[in-house]
């Protein structure tokens, strides 16, 4: 019997970078909804698919790669949002440092260039980047289409090799667990 709801399962892709010196071991990718809610999720699926990947969530690599999602997908969703068009969440791990990235719909919008510095006094924005310089080994954009702009961050350092169950089913478990998941109240 075929059931009429879709599969989180669609959502989700492996995905190989051909750009990339070197193959990454593990990755991941999903697209979220350019809201407050998705940039919530985002951040939480990178802890959640690290853990995945064996690494605690003190582990300085999830310490600033979820930071750095953090900022990403909300300047995602403020500054890169298109009415209707959702981003890209992309993690990649590699031998010897892991990557993140945000993809959205506004290639028109560029971030400062990294290392440019503090923002002006008066300025009411741009310090959430400081914030990634400050996690990130490097970090940048680019702007691989006339219709998308990515946004990366890389942190260097080995993660545990004890890889657990990564198929589809534990990534579509993550988001389902991520989604549901209800912030405590604070009293």
């Amino acid at each position: 019997m075929k059931s009429d709801i879709p599969s989180p399962l669609g959502i989700l892709a492996p995905l190989a970078l051909p750009h990339s010196p070197t193959a990454p071991a593990r990755h991941f990718r999903v697209q979220l909804g350019s809201t407050l809610h998705g940039a919530h999720l985002a951040r939480r699926l990178v802890a959640q698919q690290l853990g995945a990947w064996g690494v605690p969530r003190t582990h300085h690599v999830t310490v600033a790669l979820v930071g750095i999602t953090a900022e990403l997908a909300a300047n995602a969703i403020t500054h890169g949002r298109s009415p209707g068009r959702d981003f890209a969440l992309r993690l990649t791990h590699f031998a010897d440092r892991t990557r993140v990235e945000i993809t959205d719909t506004r290639p028109d919008r560029l971030p400062p260039d990294p290392g440019g510095g503090l923002p002006g006094g008066d300025a009411t924005g741009g310090r959430g980047l400081v914030l990634v310089n400050a996690f990130a080994s490097r970090w940048g954009y680019e702007t691989r289409d006339r219709h998308t702009k990515t946004v990366w961050a890389e942190v260097d350092g080995a993660i545990p090799h004890a890889m657990a169950d990564t198929g589809p089913e534990t990534m579509a478990r993550a988001v389902t667990q991520a989604s549901t998941h209800t912030p405590p109240t604070l009293v």
